[in-house]
């Protein structure tokens, strides 16, 4: 039989595990648009389709947030309905945005804000 472990001993191995968690976390930032151009930029073939999917992954974040925040008692920003709104859409949505409000943004800031103001645009309450 074998003795057992006291937790004293496991502490500095979780420890380091739960530093490197946070460090990964920590690192973890959102698309910036500098980024973003350079990812369209990167590969003449399929630059184009990596942004698509990435704007359809920040749609959809996007849309789920807030409908979090709905669900726990904030008001509404974006309200889709009964309106269409289909993956397809997430870079017209993001292209008219950046074109209407062409000063308002610079390179260094999120993708998500664009997107997010795109859509409380075309999808208001």
């Amino acid at each position: 039989m074998r003795p057992a472990r006291s937790w004293r001993g496991q502490l500095p191995r979780a420890l380091a595990l739960a530093g490197a968690l946070l460090v990964v976390v920590a690192s973890a930032s959102a698309m910036s648009l500098r980024e973003l151009r350079a990812l369209e930029l990167s590969d003449k073939k399929q630059g184009p389709i990596y942004v698509q999917y990435y704007l359809v992954g920040v749609l959809e974040g996007t849309l789920e947030s807030q409908a979090q925040a709905v669900r726990a008692g904030a008001r509404p920003l974006i309200c889709v309905g009964g309106r269409r709104l289909e993956p397809h859409m997430a870079k017209p949505l993001f292209d008219a945005e950046l074109l209407r409000n062409k000063d308002l943004y610079e390179a260094d800031m999120p993708v998500q804000l664009v997107l997010f103001n795109a859509l409380s645009t075309a999808y208001s309450c």
